[in-house]
């Protein structure tokens, strides 16, 4: 699996999208995928797609789960992008752009499981 241009390294000086953009991307495709794979895809280092992956975690915009010794990343789609400018538009819309049908239809599927699973647990909780 490999999303990128065939001429990237000829292309490596900059790109329209960061490299916190590609990760989630990465791990939207793949939420399984081992962050030694994502950077190797991103064209970074491990140690920087963790830097990354924290960021992402901090701000809620994924979670990580443990399964067994791996780790998979729920993405939450429905939360906006972070800069002013585009604000008004979700991590949703951008992958909307990058991802298929198919994987953004089950991107949002579980999104909404989630959703779903919290609201039945916190129903059960006031009780």
């Amino acid at each position: 699996m490999n999303p990128m241009h065939p001429d990237q390294e000829k292309h490596s000086e900059w790109t329209f999208l960061s490299n916190h953009a590609h990760t989630l991307f990465v791990l939207a495709r793949d939420p399984e995928a081992r962050l030694r794979d994502v950077a190797e895809l991103v064209g970074i280092t491990e140690r920087a797609v963790q830097r990354i992956v924290a960021d992402l975690e901090t701000k809620g915009y994924l979670k990580r789960e443990k399964i067994g010794r791996r780790n998979r990343y729920r993405i939450h789609p429905q939360l906006p992008l972070r800069h002013p400018i585009e604000a008004h538009r979700s991590i949703s819309d951008l992958l909307r752009l990058l991802l298929t049908e198919q994987e953004l239809s089950a991107l949002l599927q579980d999104a909404y499981k989630q959703k779903t699973e919290l609201s039945t647990s916190e129903c059960a909780s006031q009780q």
